[in-house]
């Protein structure tokens, strides 16, 4: 009988390219991903569901919000723009939502529906959710710092930018499952 250090500790391979820390590391932005595509499909079409939102004036519509917030945001000339046409406004960022929130989901132009979500959440922190204080109980920044992975990395694994670039390529790469999943 030994009593020496075990040396068989490698944990069992999830497939045959790696250890499970692998294939964690390989998908730990699909949370995200899935959480950032739903929050924004949802937000997107909220607003455009909600008839008192996309009105220029009236309790719950963008114009009465962005006149709420227009003197406390750090760039009172963005809410003014909006200000000029509240319900263009509304569809325009409704609209954003959805079709961030929907390239994200299906991983279609990653990178550009991840930089829009982040320029969405950042004009919306520097316009509605600036005067939050504390700073961090304002989720805008939250959401902006969490697109910024994304923008970084897009959606490399289960995604159609990751089967279009395996298309691209000439077809399967090695291992099991489909291309476009790894």
């Amino acid at each position: 009988m030994s009593h020496g250090m075990r040396t068989d500790t490698h944990t069992h391979h999830l497939d045959e390219r790696g250890d499970w820390r692998d294939t964690a590391s390989r998908y730990a932005l699909l949370p995200l991903r899935v959480f950032l595509g739903v929050t924004f499909v949802y937000a997107g079409l909220d607003k455009l569901t909600n008839s008192a939102f996309m009105q220029a004036s009236g309790a719950g519509s963008i114009g009465d919000t962005m006149r709420s917030v227009r003197d406390s945001s750090a760039i009172p000339a963005l809410v003014d723009l909006a200000l000029k046409s509240p319900t263009g406004f509304g569809y325009a960022i409704a609209l954003g939502e959805l079709a961030v929130g929907l390239g994200t989901l299906v991983g279609l132009l990653t990178r550009v529906a991840a930089l829009g979500g982040a320029a969405i959440s950042l004009s919306l922190w520097l316009t509605v959710s600036w005067a939050t204080e504390p700073y961090y109980y304002g989720n805008d920044l939250i959401y902006l710092m969490a697109w910024l992975p994304l923008v970084l990395a897009g959606a490399p694994f289960l995604s159609v930018d990751a089967m279009l670039r395996a298309r691209r390529r000439g077809g399967s790469l090695s291992g099991p499952g489909p291309s476009w999943a790894r």
